[in-house]
């Protein structure tokens, strides 16, 4: 199960997405992807999103029960390049353990916050498996090499607090910290955000030269508001993006 609440509350179009089967560790099965499938097409105009899991963990793996292997598998990859090509900020906020597919999520995430006790990790050679080359460099580039190396092939669980030495994880915190954070961002110049993420994940493929970041780079200079934010800072105030 997947719970969905718009936090207008946070800030103008901050979207808050729950992991919610606490009785199976928010473990993702196959109607859990689904799900988020359907949240990232009914958001995709969301100032920020909030990935989250309810109490006691982020998400302690993946729950193949009832569905082919091949079909979860695929669903997942739609899932992790779904919230990459998201045009906003997707903040993770990690509270208990993160493993497995967990782990892949946090990796997928823009930003991460996570508390110091909290757990991340891949344990597939504890259960005789190999992840797939995506994620391999994904994790790679997102918690650096090292972290990488030690939980491939050295099956190591990291806490957050430990991540958060290392860079892997922005910020330690809680849910409230997350959101406060969350409406932060949401003030910020959507097409801005955007523009970066684009390149960002650009280079992220190898293509540094890439059509389609230097679009988002132009539209953005040529927006609205990139007129309204030299006018701000021009006046001294605080300026009002509206995406446009």
């Amino acid at each position: 199960m997947v719970r969905v609440d718009e936090r207008d509350d946070i800030g103008t179009g901050v979207v808050v997405i729950t992991l919610d089967r606490p009785d199976r560790r928010n473990a993702v099965d196959h109607e859990t992807l689904l799900a988020l499938l359907a949240a990232q097409r009914a958001h995709r105009d969301a100032r920020v999103i909030v990935l989250t899991g309810a109490p006691p963990a982020f998400c302690a793996g993946a729950d193949l029960q009832g569905v082919r292997e091949d079909v979860f598998s695929a669903d997942l990859r739609r899932v992790l390049h779904g919230f990459t090509e998201l045009p906003c900020p997707v903040v993770a906020s990690i509270d208990g353990p993160a493993l497995g597919a967990g782990a892949q999520l946090v990796a997928v995430a823009d930003l991460r916050m996570s508390t110091p006790g909290s757990v991340i990790g891949i344990p597939a050679a504890k259960l005789g498996l190999v992840v797939e080359q995506w994620t391999i460099d994904r994790i790679a580039r997102e918690f650096g090499a090292s972290v990488a190396r030690g939980m491939f092939v050295g099956a190591e669980m990291y806490r957050g607090e430990r991540l958060h030495t290392m860079g892997a994880v922005h910020r330690l915190g809680h849910l409230d910290d997350a959101l406060e954070w969350a409406g932060e961002l949401a003030r910020l110049a959507p097409l801005s955000l955007a523009g970066h993420k684009v390149a960002l994940e650009a280079i992220a493929a190898g293509r540094t030269d890439d059509a389609a970041a230097t679009a988002a780079r132009e539209r953005a200079w040529a927006s609205d508001d990139a007129a309204e934010g030299r006018q701000a800072f021009l006046e001294k105030r605080s300026p009002e993006f509206r995406g446009r």
